[in-house]
């Protein structure tokens, strides 16, 4: 493409050199010419005006009495019809330019004087012509080179961008050139690389939730069902059925879990809150999380008042619930504590332990995704506000010694 466009230029140049350039030749070679005849007419009309001068004086006319009359050149003078030739100066070789004046009286004058100044003009205005010329042209391969490159560069340019784009290097480049047509081609470029950065940060945002909010209930689950491999060795069919029944509502959970991932991954606005009894997803906590609690030597209690129901997603809340008790677990010590309450038109659920609490260095940041205490994802907390805050709740550290965190969920409107 740049050798096109400068072999392009140079051929506008070019042909318009031609054109204004013979033309411009053709009208000063013969204004040169013009010039020459006029001249040599001039000379022949005053050498004519010299001898009749002289004859009105009744001077003969010689060449003697005419030798100044006659700058360069020959000229032949006739004084009447029939009259001896008066000739000055010798006839100059090769080319000639001649003029012939004659009066009433059959008096004339011929000059000759040579065409090599007129041929050496004509040179001279050929040899400027020619230097303009070529100084047009190597304008013109400068200003083709400077355009080609101005054109070529972007498109190089955006052609590297597009590669980037390819190659999973989504950031844009902001770059403009100052050719409207380039700048909108690397509008579009910045704006799908903007559009592709962030699908692909949903894409990752997505899998890392998905294996975070799998991971809970997959872990309970397959603590129940230890917890049944364990009941069925005592042969203890009640105890096994109950299990059982508890692991198929673990499963259960776990199905509502995938299924709301895909909801939120087609729509992030999408809500399935609705009324709800808070003390059943309190109570399915408890049972869930009692083996565990069991197994690390601690115990699981909730307080608080019961008969209350909410606005949300009961899948959704069981998984705050779930995160924050494993939360307890793995950071806090001693009694794990649910406890809920009514503030305003608002059900609280309040998940708390006696460990140490949140660090001061943490703060309000332990809501924030990578950010955790310990070797852990730091997703948890994040996710399970995400998960708050898609139900119009939300989810807050109100103590950070001993560690309160506070599920508020919007209070059914028919409840007293």
């Amino acid at each position: 493409m740049r050798r096109r466009l400068i072999n392009s230029t140079l051929a506008v140049v070019l042909v318009v050199i031609a054109v204004f350039g013979v033309s411009l030749v053709a009208v000063e070679s013969r204004t040169i010419e013009n010039a020459a005849h006029d001249r040599v007419h001039a000379e022949a009309v005053r050498l004519l005006s010299a001898a009749e001068t002289k004859l009105a004086a009744g001077v003969p006319v010689t060449a003697a009495s005419l030798a100044g009359q006659l700058d360069e050149g020959a000229a032949v003078v006739r004084t009447g019809p029939g009259s001896a030739p008066v000739r000055l100066g010798a006839l100059p070789g090769g080319g000639r330019i001649t003029a012939t004046v004659e009066n009433d009286a059959g008096a004339s004058a011929t000059v000759y004087q040579s065409r090599a100044g007129v041929n050496s003009e004509i040179g001279r205005n050929l040899a400027v012509i020619a230097g303009v010329a070529l100084l047009a042209v190597a304008a013109a391969v400068l200003l083709a080179v400077r355009q080609a490159n101005r054109l070529t560069a972007p498109l190089t340019d955006l052609a590297e961008t597009a590669e980037r784009l390819g190659s999973g290097d989504h950031r844009g480049k902001h770059r403009r050139y100052g050719v409207a047509e380039l700048d909108r081609v690397a509008d579009v470029l910045d704006v799908s690389a903007e559009r592709i950065s962030k699908m692909l940060t949903a894409e990752r945002r997505l899998a890392a939730d998905a294996s975070h909010q799998l991971r809970t209930p997959l872990t309970a689950l397959s603590m129940r069902l230890e917890e049944i491999a364990a009941t069925a060795a005592t042969g203890e069919p009640e105890t096994l059925r109950e299990e059982a029944a508890i692991a198929l509502t673990q499963v259960e959970r776990l199905t509502d879990v995938v299924q709301r991932l895909l909801t939120n991954s087609r729509d992030p606005r999408t809500g399935l809150a609705v009324g709800m009894d808070v003390d059943e997803v309190v109570k399915q906590q408890i049972e869930e999380w009692r083996p565990a609690c069991r197994q690390a030597g601690r115990a699981i209690v909730r307080s608080g008042k019961r008969g209350l129901r909410a606005v949300a997603t009961p899948g959704a809340v069981a998984q705050v619930l779930a995160t924050l008790i494993e939360n307890s677990l793995m950071h806090g010590e001693g009694r794990v504590a649910i406890r809920t309450r009514v503030t305003g038109t608002q059900v609280v659920v309040e998940v708390t332990d006696e460990g140490p609490g949140v660090s001061p260095d943490l703060g309000s940041r332990v809501f924030e995704r990578t950010v955790s205490g310990r070797n852990s994802t730091g997703l948890g907390l994040a996710v399970a506000r995400d998960l708050a805050e898609a139900d119009g709740g939300r989810l807050e550290l109100v103590q950070q010694k001993p560690p309160v965190f506070a599920l508020f969920l919007g209070r059914e409107a028919d409840q007293h």
